[in-house]
């Protein structure tokens, strides 16, 4: 699923508390996006759409939650983005980010160990 990076500031409102009114998603995100009501609303209805959130009404309030789970769009995302730049390969992604920023020393440890608990698993 394409969520673009405004319609994720809404998935994300709704993955941390929902479900949430239009006036609830704009205390949200608007404020700090610089959005008016107008602009939430459209990317709401893009969302409703793609079926990304659903709607129901709840005293007599439309509120919306997610349909899509967190974790579920973040593995599609980090796959399309492996596919589209690395041809689906972990490793150069892993070097790509390793020679153009440096890495701490936490980092480090953290990849090494992970590393370290896939060995045994696999």
């Amino acid at each position: 699923m394409n969520i673009t990076q405004a319609e994720s500031r809404i998935m994300d409102a709704l993955w941390t508390r929902q479900p949430l009114t239009v006036d609830e998603i704009m205390a949200e995100v608007a404020e700090a996006q610089g959005w008016g009501e107008a602009t939430v609303k459209t990317l709401i209805n893009r969302l409703l759409k793609r079926k990304a959130i659903r709607s129901d009404r709840i005293d007599g309030r439309a509120r919306y939650a997610p349909i899509i789970q967190r974790a579920d769009y973040v593995q599609a995302e980090s796959q399309s983005l492996l596919n589209r730049l690395f041809d689906g390969q972990l490793t150069p992604l892993v070097a790509h980010f390793a020679q153009h920023r440096a890495l701490s020393t936490d980092e480090i440890k953290q990849l090494k160990t992970l590393i370290e608990g896939l060995e045994h698993d696999g």
